[in-house]
This record gives structure tokens, sequence and C-alpha cells, in this order.
């Protein structure tokens, strides 16, 4: 079973960095897109960033200030987070769309349990 771990979430000052992990487990063969999403209370859940299986990124808040990368070898998605404002502030999800697996064939669209960001100003 497909399953996303995120981790490195946590409290910090306006101007701070923090670096997002997500481990995604379960017999994985590859991943197509990879993502990262954010969400507070009584807003949808937005999307941040997205990388490809070819490394291609796309950034939909924080260009300039936040990196995506991944590591097929090891399934992980990071989100490097620079210079963050309290507007950052959010429980931020990892989340894939299609993973070839060894067992379970192809399954889409896998969520992690999230990581809350808090800038403080």
């Amino acid at each position: 079973q497909v399953q996303l771990v995120e981790s490195g979430g946590g409290l910090v000052q306006a101007g701070g960095s923090l670096t997002l992990s997500c481990v995604a487990s379960g017999n994985i063969y590859s991943i197509n897109d990879m993502e990262w999403f954010r969400q507070t209370p009584g807003r949808q859940r937005e999307l941040v960033a997205r990388i490809g299986s070819g490394g291609n990124t796309y950034y939909a808040a924080g260009e300039g200030r936040f990196t995506i990368s991944r590591d097929d070898a090891k399934n992980t998605l990071d989100l490097q987070m620079n210079n963050l404002k309290p507007e950052d502030t959010a429980v931020y999800y990892c989340h894939v769309d299609r993973v070839a697996t060894v067992y379970e064939g192809i399954v889409y669209d896998r969520w992690g349990q999230g990581t809350q960001v808090t800038v403080s100003s």
C-alpha cells in the first residue's frame, strides 16, 4: 500500500528557512508528478509546487523562495523554503498523482498526513 509521510515542519520566525521532506513507501516502481500543497483553516488546499518525473518544476507559490526537488532512488520529495513569511503558515501536504507499484499495479492520488508550518512575525 502506497503511503506518504511528511516531516520537517515547525515554528520559525519570518525570514527563516525550513525544509520539508516526504517519503513514499509501498513497493514502488516509479512515481509521476510529485507535489506539495498547503491548507489553512477555512480555505481550500492549494498547490505550492510540482515536480515531474523528468525533473521539470512548477511553482504556484513561493517562486524564488521555495525549491522543490526529488530523489527517485529513495522515493523522496523535498521542499526547501527560504525567507519564510507569516502568510506561508499552513499545513503542508505531499501528494503523488500516479504511482506504479509491484503488487498493486497503478495507484492514483495519494496524500500524506500533513506537517504544520508556522511562521511568526
